[in-house]
């Protein structure tokens, strides 16, 4: 199973202080040091963590996944199409938002992300959309032409006992179908050091897109083993 290791609040906490530290591109080779199979960057409208300078220097360090997260704009299309990342993750983007609240909303922005995911396929860059676990979002999803689908796992992190039960059976069955119709299938949002074993435990899952957790941890373990410990956590698996 990949790990993707998402390094924007690195940049969080470099931009608090306006200065050049710490560096997420820094960051971003030692999480490789430490067994990320990938790394995921944000850049968002408002540059609130990552800046261009830093994707465009990520693509030329990264040697595994680089994979973007950005909103179905213009601007973004234009960036990605130029930098090439390994794989783009449309994600809905609120200003007022702390992190990405939720999945994209397929059923009502259709015809945007449809023509989305056709230049940037056209630009041979695969594509995944970032996606609430129900059923009706990745048959959308398939229907107009994403490569893969991540499934939102917040509302499972957040929950208790028989609620966590019941996000638990939903991404579950979400992957399912996402394998049955041909999409790969990857999970992430709120994932952490005590509730990742059973979103890993399911089968179908190609990778696990997590930064907050790990970050939080490498403050005061460093990347390196907040990393590898994860890494021990969801099965080392490929």
């Amino acid at each position: 199973m990949l790990l993707g290791v998402n390094v924007d609040h690195v940049a969080t906490v470099r931009n608090a202080r306006k200065t050049f530290e710490p560096d997420p591109v820094m960051a971003a080779t030692l999480a490789i040091l430490g067994g990320a199979n990938g790394i995921t960057v944000h850049l968002r409208e408002d540059r609130r963590h990552i800046h261009d300078r830093d994707l465009r220097l990520l693509r030329e360090v990264v040697n595994c996944e680089l994979n973007l997260e950005m909103a179905a704009t213009r601007e973004m299309i234009r960036i990605a199409l130029e930098v090439k990342p390994d794989m783009v993750t449309l994600v809905p983007e609120k200003r007022q938002e702390l992190t990405t609240e939720g999945g994209i909303d397929v059923v009502n922005q259709k015809k945007l992300l449809k023509e989305t995911i056709k230049k940037l396929k056209d630009g041979n860059i695969p594509v995944s959309l970032f996606i609430n676990p129900d059923i009706m979002d990745v048959d959308i999803s398939k229907e107009i032409g994403a490569d893969m689908v991540e499934i939102h796992t917040g509302l499972y992190a957040n929950a208790k006992g028989k609620r966590q039960e019941k996000e638990l059976h939903r991404v579950i069955e979400a992957v399912k179908i996402a394998n049955k119709l041909g999409l790969l299938a990857n999970a992430g949002h709120g994932l952490n050091y005590f509730n990742v074993k059973s979103i890993a435990a399911i089968e179908g899952i190609r990778g696990l897109y997590i930064g907050h957790s790990i970050i939080s941890r490498a403050v005061l373990v460093g990347i390196e083993r907040a990393v590898r410990e994860m890494k021990d956590l969801i099965g080392n698996r490929k």
